[in-house]
């Protein structure tokens, strides 16, 4: 009975948590440099990352989803989550979205960012050791 009391609130805390807005982006990070284009691709058997939410979102306060695909019988590393802003020099957004990471992706329900295109890649592990990575823009109206 304790356990799952203790479980509640911590998920309850982890629900909070994820439902306040967090700044994703800060307006100095918006005016960084941008990072050098680097073009890779490859065939790889790593978790899939896709995003969920619009690349495209409003200004005020929007959700921010990824979705994490583990391939056959392997599962998702939560620990192993990177999120980064492809910047220069690159900026970690992991502790920020710390409390939205899950075995099946981010969700964090209430972010926000400055107007303007925004770089992010996420990458993440399964626990057979392979990463999954995708690149994006959000685009911040």
């Amino acid at each position: 009975m304790m356990r799952m009391l203790m479980a509640v609130v911590l998920m309850t805390c982890a629900s909070l948590a994820a439902a306040q807005t967090i700044q994703l982006i800060t307006e100095d990070e918006a005016k960084l440099p941008a990072a050098p284009q680097v073009s890779a691709r490859a065939i790889t058997r790593g978790p899939g990352v896709k995003l969920v939410s619009p690349e495209a979102v409003g200004k005020s306060s929007f959700a921010f989803k990824v979705a994490f695909a583990p391939r056959g019988s392997s599962k998702i590393d939560p620990a192993s989550v990177q999120v980064v802003y492809l910047k220069n020099p690159q900026v970690d957004l992991t502790t920020r979205v710390k409390a939205g990471i899950g075995p099946v992706g981010i969700d964090v329900i209430a972010a926000s960012a400055p107007a303007g295109e925004h770089p992010i890649r996420v990458s993440v592990r399964d626990d057979e050791g392979r990463q999954g990575t995708a690149t994006f823009n959000l685009v911040v109206k």
